[in-house]
């Protein structure tokens, strides 16, 4: 039996710096499966996006027909692109061995990227903290983005502050602005991003001492999704064998 490929799903951007960091988080998962596999065990690798640019999930799974498949979401919080869009593109397909893993975040291992990063973008304890997330329309991921917050806020022992930067509310300059108003000396942004993009470049304008960088490709990222399809791989040849 072949070895599941891994197909990791993103949203899409069109920042060529968001798409690269997508590839080179492809390119290290890769790596991390393929430590210490033969050649013929180690799992092709491929991405796709659901939005602004291709190829998308389907076209990929066509492609790797008859090749086992495990889609992986590259998702911070689970709304309509992992609960509709995504199984509507395996469907699509018309592969008929591929398993859907959970989406990545929210997730511990996140919560602590997400404290180095504010850490390196000179938060100290003591200074207020905005969690920023791109926002959802679908009550499912806003609860995960709430969970997100809790999971960095029990890390810092401190109380993080929720915010939108596209849908929802509220948004993140009015936090920011609240928290200032009530005393706050210094306010960091911790971005709940995956990748660079406009996004992650309107998290500069919102008047905060300081913005964490995007997720992006960290160690504690590229294990939690090599899990991620290692559970999923053995569940997935248990079932077709």
């Amino acid at each position: 039996m072949n070895t599941p490929a891994l197909l990791l799903v993103a949203h899409g951007t069109r920042s060529a710096r968001g798409v690269q960091m997508v590839s080179d988080l492809a390119a290290a998962v890769g790596h991390e499966l393929s430590c210490g596999a033969s050649h013929s065990d180690a799992p092709m690798v491929r991405t796709a996006f659901v939005d602004v640019l291709g190829p998308t999930p389907a076209e990929v799974l066509r492609d790797l027909n008859p090749i086992p498949a495990v889609v992986v979401p590259a998702f911070l919080a689970s709304g309509y692109h992992v609960y509709r869009d995504v199984p509507r593109e395996v469907t699509e397909s018309g592969h008929p061995a591929v398993t859907v893993t959970p989406a990545m975040g929210p997730d511990p291992a996140l919560a602590r990227v997400l404290r180095a990063r504010l850490r390196t973008a000179g938060w100290q304890p003591g200074d207020a903290v905005v969690l920023a997330a791109a926002g959802s329309s679908d009550a499912r991921a806003r609860h995960d983005v709430r969970r997100a917050g809790a999971l960095l806020g029990d890390l810092l022992h401190a109380t993080v502050r929720v915010a939108t930067i596209a849908t929802g509310a509220p948004r993140v300059p009015e936090v920011v602005a609240a928290l200032r108003a009530s005393g706050a000396k210094r306010v960091f942004v911790s971005s709940y991003l995956l990748a660079e993009g406009l996004f992650q470049q309107r998290l500069h304008t919102v008047g905060a001492d300081g913005v964490a960088e995007p997720i992006g490709v960290h160690p504690s990222v590229v294990r939690l999704l090599a899990d991620r399809y290692r559970t999923a791989a053995d569940t997935l040849l248990d079932a077709v064998a």
